[in-house]
């Protein structure tokens, strides 16, 4: 099972609709995924669901997670890297069992021009840290607020090459 993270919880994110691009893309391809979006995170994870601790409400996340054997995060730029509350979803997960070993796509969005560069690095590192296997082809979209058509389709050419070009290298990985 493929899994999406949207990595923030804004309402109405750019990261969300971006995360439900690749969702329609996998199943046009005929692989199943499930998105969970960090909106849908317990309102009091801090205190419910680190060192241990684990909530009702966070459980069922936790079970898409242990069962997931590949992942795709959609990592939003948040001064200069990337989001907290994604750090405290990874942190709330239960280890090794939530990544170790397991496959993880990248792609990093930003309003600005680099695309979350920095913010996908720093991410690499944590995700080499708890034993994922990254996909090489990393994904970086600079100006997201003008890359979506009113259907919440990607429209710019080279977005819509490399991300094709990177889902189909991930469905091989």
């Amino acid at each position: 099972m493929i899994t999406l993270i949207s990595g923030t919880n804004r309402e109405g994110s750019n990261t969300l609709k971006l995360t439900k691009y690749y969702h329609r893309q996998l199943l046009e391809k005929g692989f199943e995924s499930e998105i969970i979006s960090l909106c849908d995170l317990p309102n009091d994870l801090i205190s419910t669901d680190l060192y241990g601790k684990r909530s009702k409400a966070f459980q069922s996340i936790q079970d898409k997670i242990t069962v997931s054997s590949k992942f795709i995060f959609l990592i939003p730029e948040y001064n200069g890297s990337f989001p907290g509350i994604l750090k405290t979803f990874i942190d709330a997960c239960a280890f090794p069992d939530s990544f170790y070993g397991k496959k993880v796509a990248l792609v990093g969005l930003s309003s600005g021009k680099y695309g979350n560069v920095r913010g996908i690095e720093h991410f690499t590192g944590i995700c080499h840290y708890i034993n994922m296997h990254v996909l090489p082809l990393r994904i970086h979209i600079p100006n997201i607020g003008k890359e979506f058509d009113e259907n919440g389709n990607l429209c710019m050419e080279d977005t819509l090459k490399f991300t094709a070009q990177q889902i189909d290298r991930f469905i091989e990985f």
